[in-house]
């Protein structure tokens, strides 16, 4: 067997809003915002598509968003890449759908609750090795709750490091399941136990698709590896520039002290040498006894 991607877009979509998703998504929000408890008995999976009821506000586009036990609608995003102003992203879905329920001419008592469910495939908080956040507003100093109507849960992927044999409760299981479903070739016997993760897996199996679901699926993997290459590659790129500014900046440093101030046309001469020119200067520049012995290197380099 072989398992999509829950992590992809269309992975997330297929195994959590299909119409034969609701069990497995009232199993997956009682376990991530409930700590495992049944308090979701049933569900409407809705469309997620939320466009701006005012000129000017942008479009939202989530991955899945459902009405739950209590009036309360939930949202969920699953994001694989850090991208900028992510934090600001979610704050703005979340007020966005709020706000959006009431219809013209509707009173602010028709505002029902919202959770908004966030997952990512990177770390978002560095300050706690949680792997699920659970936030809402409260009294800076006596820590009190406001009215509960916005809640911000996430579940950060590469904090969750536990083996399937560590793997204790409800909450593990599907973190494990989000994590680990590529990988894997069958569906372990630890988690068919749990059948909402049977059929998860089911849904997610590859040969359960369509032409035409396994073509999108192929280009959304794609999308997602080349977008993620693309984040590494300017992360490499962006710590090789630190480093060449710093040395060159550690260079300029020791060229002053040996040899005095240098102009600034010599600075820009100094600042526009490769990483190996840089390098062969740091060894040399130790020998220098005036500017006029750094001027003769930077001719013959």
């Amino acid at each position: 067997m072989n398992f999509i991607n829950p992590k992809t877009d269309f992975g997330f979509k297929k195994i959590f809003a299909s119409p034969q998703s609701k069990e497995v998504l009232i199993s997956f929000l009682n376990a991530m915002l409930y700590n495992a408890q049944p308090t979701i008995e049933d569900l409407e999976i809705i469309d997620p598509y939320a466009a701006p009821a005012i000129s000017g506000l942008k479009d939202t586009y989530l991955d899945v968003k459902a009405k739950i036990t209590g009036n309360k609608t939930v949202i969920i995003e699953m994001q694989v890449i850090n991208v900028e102003a992510f934090t600001k992203r979610v704050i703005y879905n979340a007020a966005k759908t709020y706000a959006t329920q009431l219809k013209p001419r509707e009173g602010y008592s028709k505002l029902n609750p919202l959770i908004a469910l966030t997952i990512t495939d990177f770390i978002l908080f560095e300050n706690t090795e949680k792997f699920l956040s659970h936030f809402v507003f409260k009294e800076v100093e006596e820590n009190f709750e406001y009215y509960r109507e916005i809640e911000l849960v996430f579940v950060e992927l590469p904090k969750f490091n536990k083996n399937l044999e560590q793997v204790e409760n409800l909450i593990q299981s599907w973190v494990y399941f989000l994590k680990n479903a590529p990988e894997l070739d069958e569906i372990p016997d630890k988690l068919a136990s749990v059948p909402e993760i049977q059929t998860a897996f089911n849904i997610a199996n590859r040969s359960s698709l369509s032409l035409k679901e396994l073509e999108a699926l192929e280009k959304r993997e794609m999308f997602f590896e080349d977008q993620r290459g693309a984040v590494i590659k300017g992360i490499q790129e962006g710590r090789q520039e630190g480093l060449i500014q710093g040395q060159t900046a550690l260079i300029l440093r020791q060229i002053a002290r040996r040899t005095g101030e240098i102009s600034p046309e010599i600075q820009t001469r100094i600042q526009q040498l490769s990483p190996e020119q840089l390098d062969d200067l740091g060894e040399i520049l130790l020998d220098f006894t005036s500017q006029e012995d750094l001027i003769a290197w930077l001719e013959s380099a």
